[in-house]
């Protein structure tokens, strides 16, 4: 874990223009001064991450969220107050203080406070804000844990700041108020039943939007086998038929199917729990890569509470897939 030392260091690294492994309660991010396009655009290059792909920016507390955009309407800060720290994101206009490299371009800008004491202490060690994406190369599994930086970046990021596992587990939510009626761009940490509960009204969760945020590509938070998606009852016999067929199958089976045998190279029996399911599935993907398996079969949790977010990362590391028909091909 972490010392005061390592904050001093990692604020250090950030000052001259360097790259920083940060834990948050939701996933390590990649982080660079945030008014720094340099230090901005070197995370670009590390991830492979294309230049129009927006950032988010990180900083210490709420009260300086319009120092980063041009205004603060009253949506903001009804959310800002209730769920920060934590894992929500907001999308507000761009001020002046935020580079276009840092927002793809766009006249938008994602911002949010992480609710991890390190990366608070930094922040203020810091005195600015930070962008910091995932810190894994783009498109690839998130890293929970400071071993999964260090592991994928190696000497590319400068610093890794240890802060233990993430909490979380999956990224945070984010919504867009840059409009009268908010919505939601990326399901997360923070549930929709939660957002709703404060505004009081329902919230959309279109699957496309013209504000582009982090996580919208087709494939994403993918493992590099492939992964199909079936119904739940489907996961023991496509794994089985699979495996049959010549494939290396990975398997997330269901919790109600924990006790069942199951024919496959390697088996991650899920927990119960939304919030175990969450703060592992990162870490369960990774095993099945670890394990060789080049095929996972998975099916997707009732879509509530944070089983939104996680059935949204299973989508996308799915990506644009063959059909479950195809796997055994």
């Amino acid at each position: 874990m972490a010392r005061t030392s390592d904050i001093e260091t990692a604020a250090r690294v950030l000052r001259d223009g360097g790259l920083v492994g940060i834990p948050t309660e939701t996933v390590y991010g990649l982080g660079a001064n945030a008014e720094d396009p340099a230090a901005v655009a070197r995370i670009f290059h590390v991830k492979g991450r294309p230049p129009s792909h927006p950032l988010i920016v990180h900083i210490g507390g709420a009260e300086q969220l319009a120092e980063w955009v041009e205004e603060v309407p009253a949506t903001a800060r009804l959310l800002a107050e209730h769920f920060w720290p934590g894992p929500l994101t907001l999308v507000l206009r761009r001020g002046r203080r935020v580079p276009l490299e840092a927002t793809g371009g766009l006249e938008t800008v994602a911002v949010r406070v992480p609710d991890h004491p390190l990366t608070l202490a930094l922040l203020s060690a810091f005195g600015g804000g930070v962008t910091a994406p995932s810190a894994n190369r783009f498109g690839s599994v998130s890293p929970t844990t400071s071993d999964h930086v260090r592991a994928e970046l190696q000497d590319a990021v400068d610093f890794v700041l240890d802060g233990g596992p993430c909490e979380v587990g999956v990224e945070s939510t984010i919504v867009d108020v840059t409009g009268e009626i908010p919505s939601i761009l990326r399901p997360g940490g923070v549930s929709r039943e939660d957002l709703e509960a404060v505004l009081g009204y329902p919230l959309a969760v279109p699957t496309t939007s013209s504000v582009r945020v982090p996580g919208q590509h087709p494939s994403h938070y993918a493992p590099r086998a492939r992964v199909i998606l079936v119904e739940p009852e489907e996961v023991i016999a496509e794994a089985q038929s699979a495996q049959e067929h010549g494939h290396q199958v990975g398997v997330l089976l269901p919790a109600p199917f924990a006790d069942a045998p199951v024919k496959a190279h390697f088996v991650v029996a899920l927990p119960d729990s939304m919030a175990d399911y969450a703060r592992g599935l990162y870490g369960f993907l990774r095993e099945l890569d670890q394990q060789g398996c080049d095929l996972i079969i998975a099916s997707l949790p009732p879509e509530d509470g944070l089983g939104l977010a996680i059935a949204n990362r299973l989508r996308r590391a799915a990506g644009p897939r063959p059909s479950p028909g195809n796997a055994r091909q």
